[in-house]
């Protein structure tokens, strides 16, 4: 093995073991998730008063999904002259005026729903849901995004949680308009659902520190104003006021089986946009508020359970420093007997994958009959996991090194069923240089695919399928989707 083998074997290494063990986390929360799944939460009888509850809708050029969403907030079976609806628009275009009117239509029924224009954009979603809470007459604070249509019985499953004083946030689950539309999208919300089912459900239940998922949950407004409000300094607002809340006492619950069901971006440039905001904003609300936690007096499992939390996207960066530098590794392998390689690479490649695979595979189970029948796209979801990684190490670094942009928004178009097209409406996103390098590092790996073949190292081969297979799918997609679209909108969601 030559020196530079040798030197760049070192950071690889390195890599390959912390991602191991971020990889092994997922592992720990399955086993955290079914050794308190008697500690979750219960139904609670209705209270005997309903209090006051200010749905807020922040929105920005929405005009496909504005009225979809006013109309069923409006809905909601709750004592009408309990509830408030604000609808928070920093809209430049027509979905002001689809947003008024429809507004209007629902005073003339009856609903107490006011239309909120601010004369600034300052903070963003952030800045938007302030500005309500000035004029909101509501004890809780409900919010949901342009692309929820939340179901009508939500806020009685959810109010009577708030019996506990000590409850600040109650979070409900996704739920998925469009789950069938594509592999894009089957594979996003098996993501998405091992978020909920297994990281909310296994924090909740042990007393552990989760977040607000920045829509489909109702705050306690003290608890907003007691842990210093909404503030804008990173890009997930929603992760940092759910820190800075817990800190301050107040406990969160996640109900399961309150589903608020959502539009799943179906354009990859979109997701990978949404991708890059939220690992960029966990990495910024951990440089933020970890040093707080670290020296808190809170028990030692919740300070190592939150970092694990706030910095999970850093698996990302180890993830594309593995790709790249995955080279001397396979070169060093040449050197090596083949039960060298098998005691080496087999227990690697199955640590990796298994601890994955249990934690989406446990995640169907507890939430659909028909989980076995999600198992097989187990693959691509790794594969598309491993993809997206150069896209969400940039943003990492860029957090990493205090790097600001702008606030990119998620495009929503509408798109509930797979006779609906995203082709041709006015909200795009526009692809950037990355997929070039994607689509470069497939062929690297295609390389790398071949050169094991001719010197009979097979072990590594479907870990490189993986890698070469999720870089190609990103980054065709993204230049194949992107062709027409438009730059980047510096917005919120």
């Amino acid at each position: 093995m030559s020196w530079w083998q040798s030197i760049l074997l070192i950071p690889y290494c390195i890599a390959l073991g912390i991602s191991i063990i971020y990889g092994s986390h997922r592992y720990f929360i399955v086993r955290l998730y079914y050794r308190n799944r008697r500690h979750g939460p219960t139904a609670q009888p209705p209270p005997d008063n309903w209090p006051t509850v200010t749905v807020q809708l922040p929105i920005y050029n929405e005009r496909y999904v504005v009225e979809r969403l006013i109309r069923s907030v409006a809905g909601l079976d709750y004592p009408k002259d309990r509830l408030e609806i604000q609808v928070l628009d920093d809209s430049t275009d027509d979905t002001t005026g689809i947003a008024g009117a429809c507004v209007e239509a629902l005073r003339d029924e009856g609903c107490a729903v006011t239309h909120v224009r601010r004369g600034t954009r300052e903070g963003f979603k952030a800045g938007a849901l302030t500005e309500g809470l000035r004029t909101a007459r509501g004890e809780f604070i409900a919010v949901f995004d342009a692309d929820f249509v939340p179901p009508p019985d939500l806020l009685r499953r959810v109010i009577p949680h708030f019996a506990d004083r000590t409850v600040g946030m109650v979070q409900t689950r996704w739920g998925h308009l469009n789950r069938d539309y594509s592999l894009l999208t089957k594979v996003q919300a098996i993501f998405l659902d091992g978020h909920f089912v297994m990281e909310h459900g296994a924090r909740c239940r042990s007393g552990l520190f989760f977040n607000f998922n920045g829509t489909a949950g109702v705050w306690r407004r003290r608890c907003i104003e007691d842990a210093g409000g909404w503030q804008h300094d990173t890009l997930t607002e929603d992760l940092d006021l759910s820190y800075r809340a817990q800190l301050a006492g107040w406990r969160f619950v996640f109900l399961p089986d309150v589903v608020a069901p959502a539009e799943l971006p179906v354009e990859i440039n979109a997701w990978k946009t949404q991708q890059h905001r939220w690992a960029k904003g966990s990495i910024q609300t951990a440089r933020k508020l970890l040093p707080r936690i670290l020296r808190s007096e809170l028990p030692f499992r919740v300070k190592a359970e939150s970092f694990f939390h706030l910095t999970g996207n850093l698996s990302y960066l180890l993830m594309a420093l593995v790709a790249v530098l995955i080279f001397p590794a396979i070169l060093a392998r040449t050197h090596m007997g083949w039960y060298r390689v098998l005691l080496v690479d087999l227990p690697l490649f199955a640590m990796a994958t298994f601890a994955v695979s249990s934690f989406y595979i446990y995640s169907q189970r507890e939430i659909s009959p028909a989980w076995r029948s999600q198992i097989k796209y187990l693959p691509c979801l790794m594969s598309i996991g491993m993809g997206i990684s150069l896209n969400n190490a940039r943003a990492v670094l860029e957090a990493l090194v205090g790097h600001r942009t702008e606030f990119y928004r998620t495009p929503k178009c509408r798109i509930e069923g797979r006779a609906d097209t995203w082709r041709g409406k006015r909200y795009r996103t526009g692809s950037t240089w990355t997929p070039l390098i994607e689509l470069a590092l497939s062929a690297y790996f295609a390389g790398l695919i071949g050169f094991c073949i001719r010197h009979d190292i097979y072990f590594p081969i479907p870990f490189l399928l993986m890698f070469g297979f999720g870089f190609l799918y990103v980054g065709a997609l993204s230049i194949w989707q992107g062709k027409g679209g438009v730059p980047r909108e510096k917005i919120h969601e």
